[in-house]
């Protein structure tokens, strides 16, 4: 049987917030896998236990129910959050931790004490800018057979007129002071863990190693600079409602490091007539008794131009009839079909002379 969150943390079930902090600092010393003995498992299992037991929403669904109803715990949470990585804090995420969880510290605070902020093998994470995230609405039609976007966005990018080094362009560049051209340096730090030695990127020059004599004019020496930037957002044909296209290196850019990432969201607005199944376009035509019963030609309005559909003698309603190659594109020359679902429409109203007709119909057994 699996034990209680309460359980893995060692806790008493009306524990307080700051002994469930408490605790939670203690197994996470003594089970993280980048420690000699360490328990990776184990350490997944009381960081899932604290997500849930420092939230109060969350705790009290728990208690309440023994499992999690409205986001991460209850079930593999924190597994998605720590990424398992294999014996080493690279893929381990912990920064954010506690956003929108109502936890009070940050996870990477505590560990970068811990490990120095640093891969396996003492060298510094590179910088990396924000990542950007914006809506963007399209009509039924372009999401079919895509189409490209010009989206203006503020966000910070690299100086074009130094490239990001932050110097004065044909200006030498001079030994950092502060590393003596090392670009990291090593401290001695006391944290909850006991002492430790970590290294970090030089913060003067940003882990090069090497400052400018005379700054770039245009962005102050920051290798950055704010304002408005167009994007092309090239859309592919198919595209489903609330899918999310990334741009990579297309976010907010840092000096010394590389920019985030920029994300799309699609909002594809609803046809009238058509609606997308998989590769397929569905509509529906409703036809005359008449049509149904001797055949006829019927004029539709495809996406992409009009097309003859023939309706076949006898057929029936609900039927449904293929019109190949009339779909959504899948490819370069392929696409797929357009289906048409067929409705019987029947008069409200018959003519006297109509009735007749419909009654020797009857009399042949129609």
């Amino acid at each position: 049987m699996q034990k209680s969150y309460y359980d893995l943390l060692g806790i008493e079930k009306s524990a307080s917030p700051d002994e469930i902090k408490k605790a939670f600092r203690v197994m996470a010393h003594k089970f993280h896998p980048d420690k000699k003995g360490g328990d990776e498992k184990r350490f997944k299992e009381v960081s899932e236990a604290y997500a849930v037991l420092s939230d109060d929403k969350k705790r009290a669904e728990y208690d309440a129910y023994g499992r999690v109803f409205s986001g991460a715990g209850g079930g593999g949470g924190a597994s998605s959050a720590y990424g398992g990585g294999g014996g080493s804090t690279e893929g381990w995420d912990f920064n954010g931790f506690g956003q929108g969880t109502g936890v009070e510290f940050d996870l990477g605070e505590i560990f970068s004490d811990f490990f120095g902020n640093t891969r396996a093998g003492g060298t510094s994470r590179p910088a990396r800018g924000r990542d950007i995230s914006i809506d963007v609405e399209l009509p039924f039609t372009e999401s079919i057979f895509g189409t490209e976007r010009r989206v203006l966005i503020a966000k910070t990018s690299t100086c074009k007129t130094c490239h990001g080094s932050g110097a004065k362009p044909g200006s030498p560049l001079s030994t950092c002071k502060t590393c003596n051209g090392k670009g990291k340096i090593r401290e001695n730090r006391r944290s909850i863990f006991g002492s430790v030695q970590t290294v970090r990127a030089c913060e003067d020059c940003r882990g090069s190693g090497q400052v400018a004599s005379e700054s770039c004019a245009h962005c102050r020496g920051a290798g950055v600079v704010r304002g408005q930037e167009e994007v092309v957002v090239r859309i592919p044909a198919g595209i489903e409602n609330g899918e999310v296209i990334r741009l990579n290196a297309m976010g907010e850019a840092v000096k010394g490091g590389s920019s985030g990432d920029l994300y799309v969201k699609v909002h594809v607005g609803k046809h009238p007539f058509f609606r997308k199944e998989s590769s397929n376009l569905v509509m529906d035509l409703t036809v005359k008794l008449s049509s149904a019963l001797l055949g006829d030609e019927y004029t539709v309005k495809a996406l992409d131009g009009e097309i003859i559909v023939k309706i076949p003698q006898g057929i029936r309603h609900g039927e449904i009839l293929r019109v190949r190659e009339r779909g959504v594109p899948v490819s370069q020359h392929e696409r797929g079909d357009l289906l048409i679902k067929i409705s019987i429409g029947l008069p409200n109203k018959l003519s006297k002379e109509a009735k007749k007709l419909v009654e020797e119909l009857k009399k042949e057994g129609i």
